[in-house]
Parts: structure tokens; C-alpha cells; sequence
């Protein structure tokens, strides 16, 4: 694995802060400079990764804080609601927890929500830190402030935007990470190419071999690029009232999969590959791109690992089932969905579209 240390600067005024890519960094006391001096610590993690890297980074962490706490919450979607998220503020108030106490989020997506969103809430905002151990997290979830959890009528429906303090990607764990949860991952590193840099769209499709073969330097250049166009937006529009929701290409059908099948049937990835196919098709349907940009699209989805259909979540009216949850997607607006749209490579915009045509879409694009 590479030694080189990457940094990507988010730049938010006094919010800003810094991603921190590399291989190692989980043991690297340095990786974790500069934050706020506490004298407690709470590691956030789950089930699954606790037992694979919680002593680590307890242990990087052993000269900055007299009490070093960890959580384990449940592993999977399925726990990302009220239940889950109680158990870290139940954890917090027992052991006496004050304001500075500093919040160490050490999973994926579903960990590094759940954190931030606590760290938002509890004593009306404590620092926190997101440690990321999925591909998925270290390229999206885990960078931008975003934190929520799910509701039963709709994904990532209630939370906060609330930035961390420091991002630290350790490349070196995703080595542990299931095949399947991998290719999860790619789904929100190739989404960056048809939204905001065609030169990158290339990239991977010259490079999907030895990304899934977790070739280090491709790993490393993915994570990277992945990070710096995300903090490029984010630093635009932090809440999302303009040009971030570009960062949802593929999601609004996405996340109506995953709360159609039930969260944690389909992974968040898979949802968004078949999502992205989806919203192609969309974009050569209204006339912005031709049907051999939602071909090469398909083939890339593909090649990483993903499905390029989406699953029947109705078979009496499959596409109304669709829209009905997509009309309590976020980007919805007076139950208008709106829909992000690639109007050339390299160029999204965010539009909504007749129920006709988006009908249309899902028949050709389920399986």
C-alpha cells in the first residue's frame, strides 16, 4: 500500500477543515492533530468494525484524552433510525458526557450519519470526527456535514447539516471490506464523473480493473479526486439550495429503491448504480444527452459490480409505486420531483419531469 499522505481542504470560513487520505493513518497519532482539547473521547462504531479497528484508534488516540469511550451500535440500514441513535446520547449522558466531549464516528455511512447527527444535537452541538472505514463513506457521506437518519416513509429524512472537524481516511481498511460493499462504493465514485469532470469519467473507465482490484495508487487517485469535487461543491453550497444537490445524480431513484425493498435489502450503492442508469435514460429522453452516453454509463455501472436495473417494487403499478416515493424525496418541492439531469459530460443541472416520461424510464429500466 502507497505511503503517500493526500490532504483535501474543505473551505467553509470557520467551518472549514481538512480530509486526510492515505494508508496507516488509523494508527498515526498525527493523522488526528489539530483538534479541540477535550478530556473525553467517544468512539462511535458498530458490531462489525469495532472488533476489527476500534483498539487502534483508541490507541492513536490515548494521549489526547483522559476517558476514551466506545459504542457499539448495530450493523446495517435497517438500525438507522430513532432506536439506534438514542443509544449514543443514552452512552453520552451516563457516562456524564460535557460540550467538549469529542464524538470519533468509525464505520460507514450508516455510523457516520447516526454520529453526526448526535454530535448536532447533543448539548446543542459537540465536535466530532469522521474516521470512515467504507469506500462509500471516505468518497461521500462522510465529507460535507450531512447527517440524518431514516424514516419508514423516507430515507435520510431527519438530521442536520453539521460539519466535522477532520476527516481521516485510512485506505489500508477497506481491504476488509466485502466485495459487495465495495462495489457499493465505486457507485459514488463514478457518479463524480458525469456530474462535474468528463476527464475523470475517463479515468475510470480506463481504471475500473484496478479499482476493484484495490491497486493502491488507483485507489488512492479515486479517493482523491472523488473528495476534492465534493468539497468543491460543498464549499458552493453548503445546504444544499443550489448546485450541491448535482451530488445526488442517481439518488432520487435510488433511495426509492432502497425504501421500497425495505432499507438494507438493496445496499445504499447498488440503489445508486441502478438509480444513475435510470436518471441517464432520463437525461436522452428530455433530449440533453444521446443513448450512447447512457450506454457507456450502463457498461461502467456494470463493470463495477452493480446492478443496471432496477428491482419491480410493484407489480400492479410498478412505476406509480416509484413515483409515490420519490415525491417525498428531499428535492421534492410542493410534490414535484425534481430530478438530477446530465445535460452534457461533465454538466448536471437539477429539473423536474412529466410523470408520462419519468413512467416511461422506470418501465425500460427494471428488471
Amino acid at each position: 500500500m502507497t505511503q503517500i499522505t493526500h490532504h483535501v481542504a474543505i473551505d467553509l470560513g470557520e467551518r472549514s477543515y481538512r480530509i486526510t487520505i492515505g494508508a496507516g493513518l488509523l494508527t498515526d497519532a498525527a493523522a488526528f492533530d489539530g483538534l479541540p482539547a477535550a478530556s473525553t473521547a467517544l468512539i462511535v462504531s458498530n458490531t462489525t468494525v469495532a472488533p476489527l479497528y476500534a483498539a487502534s484508534l483508541k490507541q492513536a488516540l490515548a494521549g489526547r484524552y483522559q476517558r476514551i469511550l466506545t459504542l457499539q451500535l448495530p450493523d446495517g440500514e435497517e438500525f438507522k433510525g430513532w432506536e439506534t441513535l438514542q443509544l449514543i446520547f443514552d452512552a453520552l449522558l451516563a457516562a456524564g458526557c460535557d460540550r467538549k466531549t469529542v464524538l470519533f464516528a468509525l464505520g460507514g455511512g450508516v455510523v457516520g450519519d447516526m454520529t453526526g447527527f448526535a454530535a448536532a444535537s447533543y448539548m446543542r452541538g459537540v465536535p466530532f470526527v469522521q474516521v470512515p472505514t467504507t469506500l462509500l463513506s471516505q468518497v461521500d457521506s462522510s465529507v460535507g456535514g450531512k447527517t440524518a437518519i431514516n424514516h419508514p416513509l423516507g430515507k435520510n429524512m431527519i438530521g442536520a447539516f453539521y460539519q466535522p472537524r477532520l476527516v481521516v481516511c485510512d485506505l489500508s481498511v477497506l481491504a476488509t471490506l466485502p466485495p459487495r460493499e465495495f462495489a457499493s462504493g465505486l457507485a459514488e465514485v463514478i457518479k463524480y464523473g458525469p456530474i462535474a469532470d468528463p476527464e475523470f469519467l475517463r479515468w475510470l473507465e480506463d481504471n475500473m480493473d484496478r479499482l476493484i482490484a484495490q491497486d493502491p495508487d488507483a485507489l488512492a487517485h479515486a479517493v482523491r479526486r472523488s473528495c476534492e469535487i465534493k468539497a468543491w461543491v460543498v464549499g458552493q453550497d453548503e445546504k444544499e439550495s443550489g448546485l450541491r444537490a448535482i451530488l445526488n445524480f442517481g439518488h432520487t431513484f435510488g433511495h426509492a429503491i432502497e425504501a421500497g425493498m425495505g432499507y438494507g435489502v438493496w445496499l445504499h450503492g447498488e440503489g445508486v448504480g441502478a438509480g444513475m442508469v435510470m436518471a441517464a435514460e432520463l437525461s436522452h429522453r428530455l433530449g440533453l444527452v444521446d443513448g450512447a452516453f447512457v450506454q457507456r454509463l450502463r457498461l461502467l455501472v456494470e463493470r463495477a459490480g452493480l446492478p443496471t436495473k432496477g428491482p419491480v417494487l410493484d407489480s400492479g403499478d410498478n412505476a406509480g409505486r416509484y413515483l409515490e416515493l420519490m415525491r417525498v424525496d428531499k428535492k421534492s418541492e410542493a410534490g414535484e420531483i425534481r430530478f438530477v439531469v446530465i445535460d452534457e459530460p461533465g454538466r448536471a443541472s437539477v429539473r423536474p419531469a412529466p410523470d408520462d416520461l419519468v413512467r416511461d424510464v422506470i418501465d425500460a429500466c427494471c428488471a
